[in-house]
């Protein structure tokens, strides 16, 4: 069973334009190497508040522990719902919350990109990067996590991404919308945990 996905409309595509800046880091910078764009599904969802609180991205495992397709809970076996994009099983969910995401500085747009794709294991295998200790998806310090991210988008704007690239991420999201007609782009519906016979 996969979750849906919504038909395009009118204006601009954001998780195709999110889309290409985040295989252009993914090329350029030797830390996301690992990632492959083509099995990472963006999607995008509204949030229901504006301004500077909440959360601005995720990145949701399709996979459990070590990239097992199940897991096992109160003596059951559960897996999630399958993800598809053109008939291929993805192995992550990168969502934005908008119009947030897009109302914050360029800056911290990129930050919050590199923040989410950094989360993605090193053996790209559907699970997180995993550090030691309680805290294992921010290394204990997210201060730290975030600094390190900040460091990466650095790298990366000194290596020369094409300006235009990153054009859409210098306007907020009513100015997005004001100049396009309107903001779109792939909805998945949050993969369930579904029981395995």
């Amino acid at each position: 069973m996969a979750a849906t996905l919504q038909p395009p409309r009118q204006g601009f595509d954001f998780t195709l334009h999110a889309g290409r800046v985040c295989r252009d880091m993914v090329a350029r910078l030797p830390d996301l190497r690992h990632i492959d764009m083509s099995l990472v599904g963006l999607s995008f969802s509204q949030a229901r508040k504006g301004g500077r609180g909440g959360m601005y991205a995720s990145l949701m495992p399709l996979r459990f522990a070590g990239g097992r397709s199940f897991t096992v809970r109160r003596g059951r076996k559960w897996t999630l719902q399958r993800v598809a994009v053109d008939g291929r099983d993805m192995l992550y969910l990168l969502n934005f919350f908008l119009p947030r995401f897009l109302d914050l500085p360029l800056g911290e747009k990129l930050t919050t990109l590199v923040h989410e794709l950094w989360h993605i294991g090193p053996r790209f295998d559907g699970d997180l990067r995993r550090f030691a200790g309680r805290c294992y998806a921010h290394s204990g310090s997210q201060r730290n996590y975030d600094a390190h991210a900040a460091r990466l988008v650095q790298r990366w704007l000194a290596l020369g991404p094409p300006p235009e690239l990153l054009e859409f991420l210098r306007l907020d999201f009513r100015g997005l919308a004001a100049r396009h007609g309107g903001v779109f782009g792939r909805r998945f519906s949050a993969p369930k945990l579904v029981p395995l016979e």
